[in-house]
């Protein structure tokens, strides 16, 4: 009986210790501050600085961003990521702050092979004038190109990574996303930087934007087509 005993209040004492462990990760997730993400910065070359925040509380980012745009062979914006690898799919619901000074200011998620201002990359932007679209540049320094959603200023965005190809969905914030671009090719292997950024597309100025429901999670399979 009395082993029987110290059994039981080492298994306790293990459940405890356990319970704690997770309690300690769980905590140290949530109160990161910037949640999901590692690390956030400037891309390529901004007169203002940009800036990142997270609210726990509502698993709400606000981030700030200037830079000249984000197109032809190089970019600059604000950019808050992770590394990961292999196929994930990103989704957030996106509203910018503010009427803005340009039409083409951009809320971007995004995948990146590097850090670098010419890196190759695929993204979703949403516009302010509500323009939306899927946006890569398919090697290294060279020029952007897209493919331009159908629907006007959708209020939930998803991007997808399924090896070399990338598909954007986009939907109205109700919980349905519809394919509104791709897929399209782009090379981006190994490790990746993945994460959201704000780009004002004027130098001299910041623009802010808030995504909401940011989800980062593995892809799931493209359906087969049948035979």
């Amino acid at each position: 009986m009395r082993i029987q005993a110290e059994k039981i209040a080492r298994c306790f004492f293990i459940g405890i210790v356990f319970v704690l462990l997770l309690t300690v990760v769980a905590r140290g997730i949530t109160n990161s501050p910037l949640g999901v993400f590692e690390d956030s910065g400037d891309i390529g070359s901004v007169l203002h600085p940009g800036s990142a925040s997270f609210d726990a509380a509502t698993g709400q980012y606000t981030i700030a961003g200037s830079g000249q745009n984000m197109w032809f062979n190089k970019d600059a914006f604000y950019f808050v990521w992770k590394k990961t690898s292999g196929d994930m799919t990103i989704s957030a619901d996106i509203a910018f702050l503010g009427q803005g000074s340009n039409p083409h200011r951009k809320a971007v998620m995004m995948i990146r092979q590097s850090l670098q201002p010419d890196s190759v990359y695929a993204d979703i932007a949403l516009h302010g004038v509500g323009l939306t679209s899927l946006q890569y540049r398919p090697a290294k320094a060279a020029n952007t190109e897209e493919v331009q959603a159908k629907i006007s200023a959708p209020r939930s965005l998803q991007l997808e990574k399924h090896g070399d190809e990338f598909s954007m969905l986009v939907g109205d914030g109700n919980g349905k996303l519809e394919p509104a671009g791709g897929p399209i090719r782009v090379p981006i292997h190994g490790e990746y930087y993945i994460g959201i950024g704000v780009c004002s597309h004027d130098a001299n100025i910041v623009e802010k934007a808030v995504f909401s429901n940011v989800n980062i999670r593995p892809s799931t399979p493209p359906p087969q087509a049948s035979l």
